[in-house]
């Protein structure tokens, strides 16, 4: 009980210094964090400085860009069994998009559309496709833009386009956000 206890002790220390936690997880292998879970980000990051001020609300979507979206929509209906839209290309964004719906959220399948598509050097470098964004809901994009900007978060393109939704969209720079492209949608 008290090894319990004292490892208990201990865990909420780190979690409260989360400085240490990361000094820590640099020094174990990954096999040997299966017991670190941690919910805060590095307090001097952009991240960490917005956090409850723009008011994030569900995830919209996760996107995965595909090398080839037949086949990937064919797995996505074909052997799991998912609801999966017909394809929409989005000629301002460069990209055609198929979603799939999912009890609690989606999964957007995007596809290079034209030369210039931004995703197309994610592909290159990808070639057989992964996790490209993740789609998270705002009240006021246009509030939440201008709170990004003066928290130092870069907004890849910070007035707001049509998203596939037909809702205002704008792109978080991974660089400000963990490593992560962030989309946001107004609700």
């Amino acid at each position: 009980k008290i090894g319990f206890l004292f490892f208990l002790f201990f865990t909420f220390i780190l979690q409260q210094n989360s400085n240490i936690m990361h000094a820590i997880r640099r020094c174990l292998k990954p096999q040997q964090l299966l017991w670190t879970r941690s919910y805060s980000t590095i307090p001097s990051s952009p991240a960490a400085k917005v956090a409850g001020v723009v008011g994030i609300g569900r995830l919209n979507h996760v996107a995965i860009a595909v090398p080839d979206l037949p086949s990937a929509c064919a797995l996505y209906r074909d052997v799991l069994g998912a609801n999966v839209s017909e394809p929409v290309p989005q000629h301002e964004h460069g990209v055609t998009t198929v979603f799939i719906t999912l009890d609690n959220s989606k999964i957007e399948l995007i596809h290079p559309l034209g030369d210039k598509s931004p995703i197309a050097n994610f592909l290159t470098k990808n070639p057989s496709g992964g996790v490209h964004h993740v789609c998270v809901e705002v009240d006021d994009i246009y509030a939440a833009v201008e709170v990004l900007k003066e928290k130092g978060v870069k907004v890849i393109d910070p007035k707001p386009k049509i998203g596939a939704h037909g809702k205002p969209v704008v792109f978080l720079h991974p660089k400000s956000l963990n490593g992560v492209l962030v989309e946001l949608e107004q609700k």
